[in-house]
């Protein structure tokens, strides 16, 4: 196999984080000196600050430790104010070091359960926000220790992976526990009984924002008790009677936004909750079946009301909350953002909008339905590519995940959908992915480096990403030390260098260096970027020019390496691929030679000849 695409979730709010702009400073106070060189200790404090805040926390830490006051700087607040762990290993030992600089931590984001056992080791009791996905550990006895400690709680989100081992009970505790609770949103809790509900109706009297996505059982009759909620959503809740929450849910003095999507909801609850509905101001229902199916639905009176469905012009019903005309058509989010629209209640239904939208995009994009090319090609991806600059960090990421799963037939077989992948490059797609890729989050650096892989599969996307610099980026997302940033970059390199016209680039970009030495960087317990970095040198290795280049940076040892010690066939198979390819060149080069000279090679080789794997025989 030439080339690898990935549809799923790799395993694996409002930036909080100082943004760098651009400080008009005079020369002397940089401490520039006449030979052009900068003393880097009369940087003002201020300038060093917004140094660190553009860097991530393994950068911050190196550059920590370079003098005491940068130690000291590289400790303010409002460094420590956002903590992404996901990327990173979390338990206890690491949460306790970390203590000492989290007395103001505010917002949390963590994956697993073993990081969620330690979040109360880091003596953070001013956080207002969790968020953690890579639930299906965590159990009620850890959630309830968490929100025990942790009584300043605002926002709660766990997801989008379904929470299996949480229950009501975990529900009623966050209640009791955390009484200033704004947002709470769940996935794929078993059963949301009346009590939990009913809790939280009782305790949290500011809770705005409820979402049980992808539950098996809620409680619709309890639900209408919590009488503070503005946005409501039951995205892919299965067990839902329609009939009563069409009889009990307008009766929400406060509900502006409700989200059916991914339901069986049917056009005649749709029609009551539009009609009855005083407060109801959007009513999201994308890929609905049932809904879908019903020819009545086409005549439904929607009171002024917004209905967000599959067979709707969605930009167009968005762009009637606004009274400019200038927001219409698929600009629509972007001159959101940039207006100067102080509505709070709007920007409030918007920023809601996005983290549903970006949840259900994703979603149907990994379900992948049948019936849908039409919604992706004239919709879907533009909505898709308008969420990508948002200003939630975890609706970007999401964002681009469903672009790099959307495009996707078959993962392996790696076959893309052409109309889809060309739409996306048709759009601007390709510059706003290479714009995130250089983002310093590493989660938004894996998620568009694996959309920007799979879309090169393409050979018109391919030839886009080279032009627009794509193989410098993909180059030095690769030498990233986040494992999943760095697999995801290899994968990029892999589809491109199928490509004849992209070998050259890839190795004047230092690209094969970068996946010679990931190969000895994760020589154990990184299966999927070892295949990658493998499968892009086995490319590579086909070219005269690039074996030449792979040989002399060490890629026959690695290689070999792979061969002998790696029991993943898909390794085996690429490291073998990329030894082969390196050693037909001939009398051309000396690889032929250098493969054979290498210590276990051979024996490597007539080892994998008797794999059950046909790929790697």
């Amino acid at each position: 196999m030439t080339r690898r695409v990935r549809r799923k979730v790799a395993k694996k709010g409002k930036d909080d984080a100082v943004s760098l702009s651009y400080l008009e400073i005079e020369v002397e106070d940089l401490g520039l000196e006449r030979n052009g060189d900068v003393d880097w200790t009369s940087l003002p404090d201020d300038t060093v600050i917004q140094l660190f805040s553009c860097l991530n926390y393994r950068d911050r830490a190196s550059l920590s430790s370079t003098c005491k006051t940068w130690r000291v700087l590289g400790a303010s607040q409002c460094l420590w104010s956002s903590l992404d762990l996901r990327a990173h290993k979390f338990d206890t030992a690491t949460a306790t070091s970390l203590a000492s600089r989290c007395v103001y931590l505010q917002k949390l984001r963590f994956r697993g359960a073993e990081s969620a056992d330690a979040i109360i080791h880091l003596q953070a009791k001013n956080l207002r926000e969790i968020s953690g996905d890579y639930c299906r550990k965590i159990t009620d006895a850890t959630l309830s220790v968490i929100v025990a400690r942790h009584e300043a709680l605002e926002s709660l989100q766990l997801g989008p992976d379904f929470c299996e081992r949480i229950t009501g009970d975990a529900i009623k505790a966050i209640a009791l526990c955390c009484p200033k609770l704004k947002k709470l949103r769940l996935s794929g809790i078993k059963d949301v009984y009346a009590d939990a509900i009913n809790a939280l109706a009782k305790h949290c009297p500011t809770l705005v924002d409820i979402g049980f996505l992808d539950c098996l059982n809620v409680d619709e009759a309890a639900l209408e008790n919590v009488s503070s909620v503005r946005f409501l959503s039951v995205a892919g809740t299965s067990n839902m009677k329609w009939d009563v929450v069409s009889h009990l849910w307008h009766k929400l003095p406060k509900l502006i936004g409700l989200d059916v999507s991914r339901t069986d909801i049917g056009s005649a609850a749709i029609s009551r909750l539009l009609s009855s509905s005083l407060s109801l101001k959007v009513l999201c229902a994308l890929n609905c079946p049932v809904l879908e199916e019903e020819t009545s639905i086409s005549t439904t009176k929607t009171n002024g009301k917004l209905l967000l469905a599959l067979f709707s012009d969605i930009f167009r019903e968005l762009s009637s909350l606004f009274a400019e005309t200038s927001n219409k058509g698929r600009n629509m989010f972007l001159d959101w953002r940039c207006s100067k629209n102080k509505d709070k209640n709007l920007n409030e239904i918007m920023t809601w909008l996005e983290w549903i939208l970006s949840h259900t995009l994703l979603r149907t994009a990994e379900s992948n339905p049948q019936g849908l090319d039409n919604f992706w090609l004239k919709q879907g991806a533009a909505l898709l590519l308008s969420l990508m600059q948002s200003s939630q960090e975890d609706v970007q990421e999401r964002a681009a995940t469903g672009l790099a799963t959307f495009v996707v037939i078959d993962d392996e077989n790696a076959s893309i959908d052409r109309g889809r992948a060309e739409a996306v490059m048709r759009d601007g797609g390709i510059r706003l992915l290479l714009n995130l890729a250089k983002s310093w989050h590493e989660g938004l650096q894996s998620e568009a480096a694996k959309a920007l892989a799979n879309l090169s599969v393409n050979a018109n996307v391919a030839k886009a990403v080279a032009e627009e610099g794509g193989i410098n980026i993909l180059a030095a997302l690769a030498r990233s030390m986040n494992r999943l940033v760095a697999e995801e970059a290899a994968g990029g390199l892999w589809n491109l260098s199928v490509g004849e016209e992209h070998k050259a680039a890839i190795a004047e970009a230092g690209g094969v260096k970068a996946l010679v030495d990931l190969i000895f960087k994760w020589s154990s317990g990184g299966d999927g970027v070892l295949e990658r970095a493998a499968g892009a040198l086995a490319n590579l290795a086909a070219d005269d020019k690039c074996s030449m280049e792979v040989a002399i940076v060490g890629g026959v040892h690695a290689l070999v390496m792979l061969a002998r010690n790696c029991k993943f066939e898909g390794v085996q198979e690429q490291a073998a691929r990329a030894l082969a390819n390196l050693a037909s060149h001939g009398d051309s080069n000396s690889n032929n030679a250098a493969v054979g000279q290498e210590a276990g090679a051979l024996e490597a080789l007539v080892q994998l000849t008797r794999s059950p794997h046909e790929g790697v025989r």
